[in-house]
């Protein structure tokens, strides 16, 4: 563990997988400042640490997140950081967060207001069938400010996404699973091995190419021009030609055995 294990989120590693957990079960895991430095350092140190190739975000409880600590709000403390480079990655110090290393959201529970928004924002996501989800920022007098309202609108029908964007109306996993939201739901006591399992088999593929990946499509994701995707395309491409791994992963297919993946 590491010294963000101490407080309201906890980290563990698992050979090449980070798995990082909210700790206030007590507030459904409700994200304060606190949280938003945690788990912003956590994903910090999964992009710094080469021998992190794969993440797992969920949380501690009956809940994976309910967004937002309203009460904190309403007793004047800031949610969002003001500080660099805090503030450039929005919402739980993740939903903005640049990254190479994919995260895989495993929904344990409720996942409402900006919890949703943490599951929108992840790569892949796992939920139990318990869960549910749910964008009630309109009922508070505030938007999805931490992305749902840009990446719900691209991700579902669009009069899906007004739905949920404009009532607040919760959705089953199920339901998610249907509209794509999450990627499997299991019986509540295998989520988090479920998304472990899917998180090692992540971390088994060639780290550079994975992380090449993960780029490439944040890049889609974020509405650059098709030219630009292209170019974006080939200049990872080349720089995945060029190193040792692809080499590697050449020579394992022609020798029949599995590669050995040096992230180089």
């Amino acid at each position: 563990m590491t010294a963000a294990s101490e407080g309201v989120v906890r980290t563990e590693r698992h050979d090449h997988v980070l798995l990082i957990r909210i700790n206030r079960p007590e507030r459904l895991n409700a994200v304060d400042r606190a949280v938003a430095r945690g788990i912003g350092d956590a994903i910090e140190e999964a992009e710094t640490d080469p021998r992190i190739r794969a993440v797992v975000l969920t949380g501690t409880g009956r809940a994976f997140c309910a967004g937002a600590d309203l009460k904190a709000s309403a007793a004047g403390e800031a949610i969002n950081h003001l500080e660099e480079p805090y503030a450039s990655w929005r919402f739980a110090g993740f939903v903005r967060h640049p990254r190479s290393v994919p995260v895989i959201a495993a929904v344990n529970g409720l996942a409402h207001g900006g919890g949703m928004e943490l599951v929108l924002a992840s790569e892949l996501a796992v939920a139990a069938d318990t869960a549910t989800f749910a964008l009630s920022e309109v009922a508070h007098g505030v938007i999805a400010g931490g992305g749902a309202a840009i990446r719900l609108i691209r991700h579902v029908p669009d009069k899906v996404a007004m739905h949920l964007l404009l009532t607040g109306d919760r959705i089953t996993a199920g339901r998610a699973l249907e509209l794509g939201v999450v990627n499997e739901v299991v019986p509540p006591d295998q989520v988090l091995s479920a998304a472990m399992s899917l998180a090692h088999k992540v971390a088994g593929m060639a780290p550079l190419a994975v992380q090449a990946t993960t780029r490439l499509a944040a890049a889609v994701r974020a509405g650059q021009r098709e030219d630009e995707l292209w170019e974006r395309s080939r200049s990872e491409s080349r720089a995945l030609h060029a190193s040792a791994d692809a080499i590697e992963g050449k020579q394992a297919f022609v020798e029949k055995r599995a590669p050995h993946w040096r992230a180089r």
